[in-house]
């Protein structure tokens, strides 16, 4: 495979009038956007609209300079993510627009609608089938990311408790993924209910196709059968209350390889382009009601339609850079004791792991690790 091209530009704004939203737009123009054929097509731009409390996520400044090209190319956007697996602020959406509402993103300041991509309970999806997937044979993606015509990923490139960092693909794979589809790539088990939260409406019975679930007259709760429970994950779009939990146990390999599967899912033979900002490096996910100080500077822009690519050239950019003083990973490698094994990600979270995400999207054919970086 040839190398792909990786368009880069920093954050300095030496010249008059050129601000960090026009850089990005003209990055996003440089690397190629317009010559994908927009006119009149839907075009899904999946961003993260951040958990509330959490301000590393990307400022919807961003999303407007992409959403302006897409329009001048004749397109129809709209920018979407899908619901959360966990309990928060982002779970169903109603809670997901309130959410997006508070930290910026509305269709005034953005300048398109928002659609949440798996409907109103994380249950609006469809089975896209995974073409030499090892792990995942049909991914559960949320319908309005595959009814679009064209896909556009706009990632915040940060650090990561599991993978290491979240860039374009875990942006696309879990991120586009239903509440099903993302407790199929973290949980290898069954679901728990919780007693005292569970309200005794059944409603999580409805969706269950596998008699893996009982109610109980006497107690007004329902219960797990582990005999016939597969898993599946369709319950917990039903219950309103959080009853329903799954554990994320699936080893990190694991969740890196699936991940790289459900985005081979939502890629596959449809036009599409992808952007990355190395920009405020938390250590961790902008899916935490939290962020700490960053651990990297800010490195720049990237864009490419390659999205391995683009998550290695982010990744050799982020470890050829100095740690920022102050920070998790500083402080990591300032403990007695510590062993620093070169890698910023890893001595930042030491449980984390990110290698097999890249190596095992290269095998099934998402892309390439090879590639020519282009400084605009």
């Amino acid at each position: 495979m040839e190398p792909a091209k990786v368009y880069f530009t920093n954050f300095r704004t030496e010249a008059f009038g050129d601000g960090l939203p026009t850089k990005l737009k003209k990055l996003a123009l440089r690397a190629g956007l317009g010559t994908i054929d927009l006119d009149g097509k839907f075009v899904a731009i999946k961003l993260h609209f951040g958990e509330l409390g959490n301000i590393s996520y990307l400022r919807p400044n961003y999303a407007r300079a992409i959403v302006d090209a897409v329009k001048e190319l004749g397109g129809k956007p709209f920018l979407t993510d899908s619901n959360t697996l966990y309990p928060g602020s982002r779970k169903n959406a109603l809670e997901h627009l309130e959410c997006a509402w508070q930290n910026g993103f509305t269709p005034l300041t953005v300048g398109c609608p928002l659609l949440i991509g798996d409907g109103l309970k994380g249950t609006d999806d469809v089975e896209v089938p995974v073409a030499g997937g090892e792990y995942v044979k049909a991914a559960k993606i949320g319908r309005a990311v595959m009814d679009a015509d064209v896909f556009v990923s706009l990632t915040h490139f940060k650090g990561h408790e599991l993978t290491g960092f979240g860039g374009t693909i875990k942006n696309i794979g879990m991120g586009c993924a239903s509440r099903a589809g993302k407790k199929e790539q973290h949980s290898n088990g069954q679901p728990s209910i919780s007693v005292e939260a569970c309200r005794g409406c059944m409603k999580c019975l409805s969706e269950c196709a596998n008699n893996g679930l009982v109610f109980h007259e006497e107690t007004r709760k329902m219960t797990v059968d582990a005999q016939h429970c597969v898993g599946c994950g369709r319950c917990l779009g039903a219950c309103n209350f959080d009853a329903i939990n799954f554990e994320n146990d699936a080893a990190n390999a694991d969740l890196n390889r699936r991940m790289a599967e459900y985005t081979k899912a939502v890629v596959d033979g449809r036009p599409q382009f992808h952007l990355s900002l190395v920009v405020d490096v938390s250590p961790h996910c902008d899916c935490h009601g939290e962020n700490d100080t960053p651990i990297l500077p800010n490195l720049g822009m990237f864009a490419s339609f390659d999205p391995l690519a683009l998550d290695q050239a982010c990744v050799d950019a982020c470890l050829a850079a100095a740690p920022l003083p102050g920070s998790k990973l500083a402080d990591n490698l300032a403990e007695p004791g510590f062993v620093d094994v070169c890698d910023h990600f890893t001595n930042s979270t030491p449980e984390s792991e990110w290698r097999t995400c890249l190596e095992h999207a290269e095998k099934i054919g998402l892309g390439t690790r090879t590639y020519e970086l282009i400084a605009i």
